[in-house]
């Protein structure tokens, strides 16, 4: 299943509106419901940048990641979502909606941090920073309480994770 588009060439990338509809179009025909649309050049970039488009039902399994360079940056760009924090058993510690337009549109969070994150509308669109570069093997640590995404459990977890976590 496609997990992002094609990063882009260039010395100078500019997220058009015309780019950032063809990933609201994929994310929604993405049987994931999401779909990341890279800013970086590669993924050897000391600086991961991407936006992510996600649709409500998308399941983003409860990780963290690992390495000490990797503090994530999320900013909300479309949309609403909500961003929650655990602990290393998976207790709720914090939950945050980051609505476009309106504050808190802003997370930043320290490495080794479980979270995850719950579109609350359709085509909400958040801008990630993170410190690189991409290393798949090492990136994400995902949290043994948490079904694995496409698992028969997922659907039912982001439900009961949802209703937990928001204020809807």
């Amino acid at each position: 299943m496609k997990v992002a588009l094609d990063s882009p060439v260039g010395s100078v990338y500019v997220l058009t509106e015309e780019r950032l509809e063809e990933g609201i179009r994929e994310s929604r025909l993405n049987g994931r419901g999401r779909i990341i649309i890279p800013i970086q050049r590669s993924e050897q970039a000391p600086v991961q940048r991407l936006v992510n488009v996600l649709q409500p039902g998308s399941y983003v399994r409860p990780h963290y990641h690992p390495r000490p360079q990797a503090v994530e940056l999320i900013c909300i760009l479309r949309g609403r979502v909500n961003f929650v924090v655990f602990d290393e058993t998976g207790r709720i510690e914090k939950s945050v909606t980051l609505q476009a337009g309106s504050a808190p549109t802003i997370m930043d969070i320290e490495p080794k941090v479980w979270h995850t994150i719950i579109a609350l509308e359709p085509d909400s669109v958040i801008l990630e920073i993170k410190g690189g570069p991409y290393d798949r093997e090492q990136d994400k640590v995902f949290a043994d309480w948490a079904p694995e995404e496409g698992s028969p459990e997922a659907e039912s977890f982001l439900r009961s994770l949802a209703s937990e976590s928001c204020c809807g």
